[in-house]
């Protein structure tokens, strides 16, 4: 039988609330964000309607200054977060830091098994489309983007464009008509 499960509350907040925010942020209706003390949001930043910000006790959730991110997207801080600047992250975008690992019974529902923690970077200057599912672990090298429904499951570099399921770099943005594919 499961346990009782405890309720996170409403995600209901107020500025003051979050670990730091800087200037002419603009937060749309609809936005939850739990556990504010440990999210950190910079100057000139975007956060689209009915998005969903999970920050967590153990790690900071960091949004820098001049970025902009869609409605409805869902960005949970377990593991840790980082979205540097300039960055434009699509609507519908997913971002789990966090991963529950093989139970050690192979009858066992995953809800028993443990979860590892693992952090998202997301450097300066990167596009991320609409609907990209971004996992724990990876980071995005700066100036890449990553095209629409993507699955990002292992690290991208630097000035890429990545596509696919799982993503794969298709192409340098500092090479002129070199596909990598």
């Amino acid at each position: 039988m499961l346990k009782q499960w405890k309720s996170e509350g409403k995600g209901e907040f107020t500025l003051s609330q979050l670990g730091g925010c800087g200037e002419n942020v603009v937060i749309e209706d609809g936005v939850r964000i739990f556990h504010p003390e440990n999210i950190y949001i910079g100057d000139n930043v975007y956060i689209g309607h009915d998005t969903i910000l999970k920050g967590y006790y153990k790690h900071d959730l960091v949004i820098g200054s001049n970025s902009w991110i869609g409605q409805q997207c869902f960005i949970h801080g377990a593991g840790g977060v980082t979205i540097g600047e300039f960055a434009g992250i699509g609507p519908n975008v997913r971002m789990h830091a966090a991963y529950h690992t093989d139970p050690d019974k192979p009858d066992s529902t995953i809800l028993f098994s443990p979860l590892t923690f693992a952090p998202i970077h997301i450097e300066e200057n990167c596009n991320i489309g609409i609907g990209a599912s971004i996992l724990a672990g990876v980071t995005i090298g700066a100036h890449s983007k990553i095209g629409a429904n993507a699955v990002v499951n292992r690290n991208i570099p630097p000035y890429s464009i990545a596509v696919g399921v799982p993503a794969k770099v298709i192409k340098n943005r500092r090479m002129k008509d070199e596909d990598l594919s």
